[in-house]
């Protein structure tokens, strides 16, 4: 059998109408055309699939088979589109998100839940990387979009700043640094450090600026939380190096100080980092809608 979809509808129509002229026009063809599209039907099929009479037509016995799956088959079809159209405007399938550690602990949680709960269809995968392999990973076409600092370089991305994120010391209460307002991290890599465990995205980025100073981090211990780095420093463990947001988060309970960092790379903010707005998918730039994104804004 050669049936498509608008054979199934036709048949249907015409059944549903019980006259071929009313099912014509409820499939919106002419006349002429419906009667030979259903002798086509059932010359297709080798058997007659509708009793003519004087008040219209009726199903044979074949033809009421074919009615039944005809419904089965037009109701799945409507049943995929839906999902598709889902797929299309961002409301199923699954998103891969790249985002530098501040962003994941920070920033991501508060703007994307409200998102993410009005499409229960959909999952996005997050993966931490720093801003660097962020920028690489986006520039070699093997992710969409990720989440950034500014002071990395993202020559031929756009880059869209969204909040600030910057870095701060903390040191805890009796250290000698304690009573300063600010300082360079050259100054302080003699110290004792708390960091966040191997394979931070932070940390990563961290190391790489000690020894762009002079030398590493001198690490006591990491931590895999930002409060627990804070609870450590706060004992006397050794010094820390957090998002400002963090520091004031927990500094009322563990009792530390804060200090500024004084270098560029410290005060950074947190960008959205893409190629290209129209090539990103539908999912994509409602998300990056959702968290900030200036073209977001002015398109939707």
């Amino acid at each position: 059998m050669r049936l498509d979809l608008a054979d199934l509808r036709l048949f249907l129509c015409v059944l549903d109408a019980g006259s071929i002229t009313r099912g014509a026009a409820d499939a919106n063809l002419a006349l002429a055309s419906a009667s030979e599209r259903l002798r086509n039907i059932e010359a297709d099929v080798g058997v007659a699939l509708l009793r003519r009479h004087p008040r219209g037509v009726a199903a044979t016995e074949a033809g009421e088979a074919l009615a039944h799956h005809a419904r089965l088959i037009l109701r799945q079809q409507a049943l995929l589109r839906g999902e598709l159209e889902e797929f299309a405007v961002g409301a199923r399938g699954t998103l891969h998100l790249y985002a530098n550690t501040s962003a994941l602990t920070e920033f991501l949680p508060r703007r994307l839940a409200p998102w993410l709960a009005q499409r229960p269809g959909l999952h996005i995968e997050l993966k931490e990387r720093t801003s660097t392999e962020i920028v690489r990973a986006i520039d070699a076409g093997l992710a969409e979009a990720g989440i950034v600092s500014d002071a990395v370089e993202a020559a031929g991305l756009q880059l869209e700043p969204v909040a600030k994120d910057h870095l701060v010391l903390i040191a805890p209460a009796d250290h000698r640094l304690a009573s300063g307002g600010g300082v360079r991290l050259a100054e302080v890599l003699g110290e004792a450090f708390v960091g966040m465990a191997p394979g931070s995205a932070l940390q990563d980025h961290l190391d790489e600026h000690a020894r762009n100073a002079g030398r590493p981090l001198q690490l006591r211990i990491c931590m895999k939380t930002f409060e627990g780095l804070c609870e450590m420093v706060a004992h006397g463990i050794g010094l820390g190096i957090v998002p400002q947001a963090v520091a004031a988060r927990h500094r009322r309970r563990y009792g530390y100080r804060v200090l500024a960092l004084e270098e560029d790379w410290a005060r950074r903010r947190l960008c959205l980092c893409y190629r290209d707005w129209q090539a990103l998918s539908a999912p994509m730039r409602s998300l990056l809608a959702c968290l900030g994104a200036e073209a977001g804004r002015r398109i939707g």
